[in-house]
């Protein structure tokens, strides 16, 4: 991907990410390490989206109560790459509370900068960014913090089109979706080894996907020998993305 990025004449070069960047994987750490050190002195401008699980480890930081929630989704997987532990007594806030100030102090300054200030939407354009979706029959301009960073159902199942088109992750499939309204990218990253992305230029939707070596046989791709990889040996794959297709067969 960073190939792709590299190569494109556009003259404004635009990243969003769309959140979601600790928990249920081993390098929580890491991640947040790679993305707050990110420089745009490249040519690129970087975005980063706040996700239902940044907020959760927010508020566990302010509220060590919050810290048994926050491990029902991964927290815990969090907590292990910065060295720490779900405390022996975990119904004692006592304990929480020593693993929450051991977790601040190890985050550093600049990482915990970058946790609070993570943006809630990005307009672009025609689209809209977030990381969950928007709730439908409310401009976008309006969104709530809560259903922008967890909604699913009520803004998945609608029919009620927005004044852009929403371009989303936090619900996970086995397929990217794309049409009109909506553009859904989470593809399960962490267990199916397969992250998605869209290259968004003009009229012009490109699907970019990265497959790492650990992917499970469910997202498996297909990729011909003579792919184009990158370190580690990911597998990156270009397709363009037909809106009529609401996401059929974009995944092999």
């Amino acid at each position: 991907m960073t190939a792709d990025l590299k190569e494109s004449p556009a003259e404004r070069k635009l990243v969003i990410f769309l959140g979601d960047y600790i928990d249920r994987g081993p390098e929580s750490r890491g991640v947040l390490r790679l993305l707050s050190g990110l420089s745009s002195t490249e040519g690129v401008e970087w975005r980063f989206l706040k996700g239902n699980h940044e907020q959760a480890m927010l508020e566990f930081l302010g509220d060590p109560s919050a810290g048994p929630r926050w491990c029902e989704h991964g927290g815990d997987q969090a907590l292990r790459s910065w060295g720490l532990r779900v405390p022996a007594l975990a119904h004692k806030t006592e304990a929480w509370a020593v693993v929450a100030a051991d977790l601040r102090h190890k985050l550093t300054k600049p990482k915990l900068r970058f946790l609070e200030t993570l943006e809630l939407s990005v307009t672009v354009g025609d689209y809209f960014f977030a990381h969950a979706g928007a709730r439908p029959g409310i401009a976008l301009d309006r969104q709530a913090p809560q259903d922008l960073m967890w909604i699913r159902q009520p803004f998945l199942n609608s029919q009620t089109a927005f004044e852009r088109v929403v371009v989303h992750g936090h619900t996970p499939a086995a397929h990217v979706h794309a049409d009109q309204r909506r553009i859904g990218l989470d593809t399960k990253a962490y267990a199916s080894g397969l992250l998605s992305a869209v290259r968004l230029e003009g009229q012009e939707r490109t699907l970019l996907q990265a497959v790492g070596p650990h992917r499970t046989e469910n997202a498996r791709l297909g990729a011909a020998e003579d792919e184009p990889r990158e370190s580690g040996g990911v597998v990156i794959r270009r397709e363009t993305l037909d809106p009529c297709l609401a996401g059929a067969g974009l995944i092999a």
